[in-house]
C-alpha cells in the first residue's frame, strides 16, 4: 500500500481525487494539505465525506512529506507546483501535477500565457506529459508527472489520429469547446455566478485561453511540424462535462467508415477511449464521471472536412481519473484499476 498526500486538498479536482482514490486497493490516503483550512476536517466543508475522511486537513511541511509520502498529488491553482515540486528532486515521492505549471516546455511560452516565472528548467525536463494514449511508455518510468489540461485532453485525442495518418491538413484547424462551470473550479466569480451562467452561453478568454499553447504543443509534437489552431471556448450552465468539436480540412477523398476504421485501430490498445459507430455521436452525459473520452466522426462531403466530436468529464479524464490512470501506469498497475467504472446516467 502506497501513502497518498493531496496538496490543494478543498478544490473540486482534489475532491474528485478523493472519490477514486476511495476505491483503489493499492493507495490510501495519508494527508490532505490545505494551508487555508488547516485543523479542519474535509467532511465539515463537503459533508458527503462524512465517514469516508476521517483526518483533519494539514499544513504544508516538506520534509514530513518526504519522510512518510510515495504519492503527491497537487491539486493546486497554477503558480503554486513550480516552487514545491523541485523540493522533492534526489526523492523517490512520485510527484502528479494536476496544474498547468509543468504543461510546457519553453520557459517563455508559460511566461506569455500564465503570466508569470516558469518552472526550473530541470524540473520541465523530468517533468513527463501525462496524456497515457500518447506518452504511455515515459509515463511508466517518470517521477513527475504534468497532467494534462481538460480541453487539451479533449481536442489531443480527437485531433492526433487524424493528423498522424494524414487524414487532415495540419493547418486552419478550429476546435469548438464547450464545458461546465466546476471547470472554473470552486472559488465563486461573477462568471460563475448563478444568475451569470444558467440560461446563458458564454464565450471566454478569446485568443488568449492558456490551454491553447499547450494543445499546439502537443499536436506539433505528435506529427514533427508546427501547427497553430483557432481555439474558441465556452461556458455552459451545467456542473461538470465538456466537449470539443475540431474540424479540419480534408487531405483527400475519404469515407467515413475508413475514418472511424482508422481511429479504432489508433485507439484499439487504449481502454479509456471509445469511437462511435457511424452516425453516432458523443454526448457529456454518455461519459458523466467516468474516465472515458468518446469520439465521434463526420466526413461532411460537401465542405470537405472532418468534424470530430471529442466528449470528457473535465473532472475525471480531464483532471483527478487521468492523474491516477498516470499513478496506476507509474507503478506497474492495471491501468484501469479503479477507472473502469460505468458512467453516471441521467
Amino acid at each position: 500500500m502506497k501513502h497518498v498526500a493531496i496538496i490543494g486538498g478543498t478544490g473540486y479536482g482534489a475532491i474528485e481525487l478523493v472519490r477514486i482514490l476511495h476505491m483503489h486497493k493499492h493507495l490510501q490516503i495519508t494527508k490532505i494539505i490545505s494551508q487555508s483550512q488547516q485543523g479542519e476536517y474535509l467532511a465539515s466543508i463537503y459533508p458527503h465525506l462524512i465517514e469516508f475522511v476521517d483526518t483533519p486537513m494539514e499544513e504544508l511541511d516538506i520534509n514530513q512529506l518526504k519522510a512518510e509520502i510515495d504519492v503527491v498529488f497537487f491539486a493546486t491553482p497554477a503558480g503554486v507546483s513550480k516552487a514545491l515540486i523541485p523540493q522533492f528532486r534526489g526523492t523517490n515521492v512520485q510527484c502528479i501535477d494536476l496544474s498547468g505549471d509543468l504543461r510546457l516546455s519553453n520557459s517563455q511560452d508559460y511566461e506569455k500565457w500564465y503570466g508569470g516565472e516558469a518552472a526550473p528548467e530541470e524540473t520541465l525536463k523530468e517533468a513527463i506529459y501525462g496524456l497515457p494514449e500518447i506518452n504511455k511508455e515515459e509515463i511508466k518510468n517518470a517521477r513527475i508527472i504534468s497532467n494534462p489540461g481538460c480541453y487539451p485532453t479533449s481536442a489531443l485525442l480527437g485531433l492526433i489520429p487524424a493528423l498522424q495518418q494524414h487524414i487532415i491538413q495540419p493547418t486552419r484547424i478550429i476546435i469548438d469547446g464547450k464545458t461546465g462551470v466546476s471547470g472554473a473550479g470552486r472559488t465563486p466569480s461573477s462568471m460563475t455566478h448563478f444568475s451569470e451562467t444558467n440560461d446563458n452561453l458564454k464565450p471566454y478568454k478569446i485568443g488568449k485561453h492558456q490551454h491553447i499553447p499547450e494543445i499546439e504543443q502537443y499536436l506539433s509534437e505528435s506529427v514533427n511540424n508546427k501547427i497553430a489552431v483557432t481555439f474558441t471556448t465556452h461556458l455552459i450552465p451545467m456542473t461538470r462535462g465538456l466537449l470539443c468539436t475540431a474540424y479540419g480540412q480534408l487531405t483527400s477523398d475519404i469515407t467515413i467508415d475508413e475514418v472511424i476504421e482508422i481511429y479504432q485501430s489508433h485507439y484499439k490498445s487504449h481502454p479509456f477511449v471509445r469511437i462511435r459507430k457511424k452516425d453516432s455521436y458523443p454526448t457529456t452525459k454518455d461519459v458523466y464521471g467516468s474516465n472515458f473520452c468518446d469520439i465521434g466522426l463526420f466526413v461532411d462531403e460537401r465542405t470537405n472536412q472532418l468534424i470530430i466530436m471529442s466528449a470528457i468529464d473535465n473532472l475525471v479524464k480531464g483532471a483527478a481519473g487521468q492523474a491516477i490512470q498516470n499513478v496506476n501506469l507509474m507503478n506497474g498497475w492495471d491501468e484501469t484499476h479503479a477507472l473502469h467504472t460505468i458512467p453516471m446516467y441521467p
